[in-house]
Order: C-alpha cells, then sequence, then structure tokens
C-alpha cells in the first residue's frame, strides 16, 4: 500500500519546526524528508540533519537536471525537496512529511492531490515576532523581511486542509498527531489496509 504525504507549512517562527520534531518523535510510522537549501547554516544547524546546505550554483544544478520534487525561492534563498527523498519512500509504504513553505505545498499538491497538507499559525502577530527574536539566530535585517514576508504567507493558508493555531505548543502537537491519525483512518487507506479482513467480514458462509 503507497504510502500518505503529509504537508507542514507556516510562517518563519510560528513553531512549525519544534510541533513536527515533537510529533516524529511520536509517531514512528512518518520519516521527514530532509530539504536543500542554499542558504548557510544557522547556529546550531546541522548538514544533513536540519537541511542538505549545498551552494546556490549546486542547487541550480539540481534544478536543471529535474532532481527536485518541489523547490521555491524563500526569504531570498533556494529550498526544495530531492524527488528521492520522497517518491521511493511513498512507493513502499512509508509516510514521507514535507516540511515546506506555501510555494512548494502548492506545486506538491499538483502532482500529489491526495497529499493531506496542514498550516500552522501563531496566536498573534506580537508572538511571532517574539518567537522570531527568542531564537536568537537572525539579525534585525532577517527579522524585519521575515515579518514583512509573514503576512503574505499566512494568507494562503485557506489552501491547505487543516490549519493549527501554535498556542499552546503541546495542544498543538496532540492537534497535528490527530490530523495523521485521522487521515490514516479514511475509508480508501483502511480499504487498501484491511482488504483481506474486510472480504472475509462480508463473505456469506
Amino acid at each position: 500500500m503507497r504510502g500518505t504525504l503529509f504537508i507542514v507549512a507556516a510562517p518563519s517562527g510560528a513553531g512549525k519546526s519544534s510541533i513536527v520534531n515533537a510529533v516524529l518523535a511520536r509517531d514512528p510510522n512518518i520519516c521527514l524528508s530532509i530539504s536543500f537549501t542554499s542558504r548557510a547554516p544557522r547556529p546550531g544547524e546541522r548538514h544533513a540533519e536540519h537541511y542538505h546546505f549545498v551552494s546556490e550554483e549546486e542547487f541550480q544544478r539540481m534544478i536543471d537536471a529535474g532532481d527536485f520534487f518541489e523547490y521555491a525561492r524563500v526569504h531570498g534563498d533556494w529550498k526544495g525537496t530531492a524527488r528521492q527523498s520522497v517518491e521511493p519512500q511513498l512507493a513502499s509504504g512509508k509516510d514521507v512529511l514535507l516540511e515546506i513553505d506555501w510555494q512548494g505545498a502548492r506545486q506538491v499538491r499538483a502532482k500529489v492531490p491526495d497529499a493531506v497538507s496542514v498550516f500552522i499559525l501563531p496566536p498573534s502577530r506580537q508572538a511571532l515576532e517574539q518567537r522570531m527574536r527568542s531564537r536568537g539566530q537572525d539579525s534585525e535585517a532577517v527579522i524585519a523581511r521575515r515579518l514583512a514576508a509573514a503576512r503574505e504567507e499566512m494568507s494562503h493558508y485557506g489552501e491547505f486542509d487543516y490549519v493549527i493555531v501554535n498556542e499552546t505548543f503541546a495542544v498543538a502537537v496532540e492537534e497535528m498527531c490527530a490530523v495523521f491519525t485521522a487521515s490514516r483512518l479514511r475509508r480508501d487507506q483502511q480499504v487498501a489496509r484491511h482488504a483481506r479482513l474486510i472480504g472475509q467480514l462480508l463473505t456469506d458462509e
């Protein structure tokens, strides 16, 4: 049975990565696709764990070679998901989670219409700015640029299947887990998963 593709997007500072990491720690049935990016690592970020960090030239070479499942320019840098990070896993029956932006999500939905998408919102604009500053990773200029972009990013929430407001972290994690559980219980998924059982239950004996 083919796996489910999950998409999670949010404006910078909404807590997306923290929620995703907490959910992955609880749900062994999902594998996270590590994105490629042309930006430099932030303090504490490690290659092949947080991102695959490559040069802009290398990223462009991968675009030209058709290596990406989706890619987009985000905050002046390239980000993308490699085909080998998604298609083989789905074909083998694994669920795959893409932690991407709304532009990438739009590309993915065009290719995989049954992908399940979640958008995370902050509880307020003030909370978003506070979270950005508390990370201590970005300059004032970068924070200003990200705040300016956040409103545009958040305006695309309507393109997603589910919306989670990250006001209380533990609640947001529970809600994300609930989305994944409910998605696996959809009729078509369950019919494929339990075809033999359903056949036995409906046999006229």
